[in-house]
């Protein structure tokens, strides 16, 4: 079978981002809690680069013990990695594209699940999913390296773009209970600062990558780029964090998968997918289903 990059990029979103039967048409009018004309509307819409970042932060998060253990030991990311990749997409999906009620049920939802979340590391360390703390270190990465997978492998973007980016996703994180999340890269370079003392090497980012490199998450003629996939989160960590989190050991980018990679994510940014959260946004909205394609920025 030939797999153009559209055709390519359409299974890699519809492996890691959005759920089956996932509506973001309804209800018709209804604004989110992002504007169409945001710069989180751009990045959010790009498969290639959201997964790199969804890679990537899961990495930064799961070297937090509280937040690793919080998450691997209650989670079902072994079983069925595909399906969890799939539901945190669609998460950040919502909160970026989805009607303003339709987040609400969401945050209400994540808030009522994260609840449920507590225990204890093996070194006796007690956590809670509801943390405050963690809270904003989950935040954070994710917001983090969603903006800067697409500034590296996408577009570049301007300093004040990236700020107004945090800006954008500070009201839905107050909604999932996030307090004080950084408002611009100053403020998460400082989070950065902060938290890096706790962060540890574990055989489970390992076991993470290995499950993220060989499971069943895109077809079968296209796995050989979950490789590439991972390899390139890897990368986008700084080399300080990537050393502390015993990942530096990890195979680098080779020249041909760098260059894949670079024209998948610029094929994705000039290719409109009629049934993308985004282009379904956008007609709840009353706007062309490519607006975002169109805005000026």
């Amino acid at each position: 079978m030939i797999w153009s990059a559209p055709r390519l990029l359409d299974r890699l979103m519809a492996a890691s981002l959005v759920e089956p039967g996932a509506s973001f048409a309804e209800p018709a009018g209804e604004p989110g809690l992002v504007g169409a004309d945001s710069v989180s509307w751009r990045v959010f819409r790009n498969p290639v680069t959201m997964y790199i970042g969804g890679v990537a932060a899961v990495l930064l998060e799961l070297g937090e013990p509280r937040v690793r253990h919080g998450v691997w030991d209650h989670s079902s990311f072994r079983r069925d990695p595909a399906r969890r990749l799939r539901r945190t997409g669609q998460a950040a999906m919502v909160t970026v594209y989805g009607a303003r009620s339709s987040f609400e049920a969401l945050a209400a939802r994540v808030a009522r699940l994260h609840e449920r979340v507590r225990g204890a590391t093996p070194a006796g360390e007690a956590y809670a999913a509801s943390d405050p703390e963690l809270l904003r270190w989950v935040q954070a990465t994710a917001a983090w390296a969603f903006v800067e997978a697409y500034r590296n492998w996408a577009r570049p973007l301007s300093d004040a773009a990236v700020d107004r980016y945090y800006v954008e996703g500070s009201p839905g994180a107050a909604m999932y209970g996030v307090v004080g999340p950084p408002g611009d890269a100053a403020a998460m370079r400082t989070l950065f600062a902060a938290m890096t003392p706790r962060l540890e090497p574990s055989p489970i980012l390992h076991e993470l990558l290995s499950i993220l490199r060989r499971a069943a998450i895109l077809p079968l003629p296209l796995r050989p780029l979950q490789w590439t996939l991972a390899a390139a989160a890897v990368e986008l960590l700084p080399p300080d964090l990537r050393r502390r989190l015993g990942l530096a050991g990890e195979r680098p980018l080779r020249t041909p998968e760098r260059a894949l990679l670079r024209a998948m994510a610029r094929v994705a940014e000039a290719t409109h997918w009629p049934s993308a959260p985004y282009a379904q946004a956008s007609l709840r909205l009353g706007l062309a289903g490519d607006y975002v394609l169109k805005a000026p920025g």
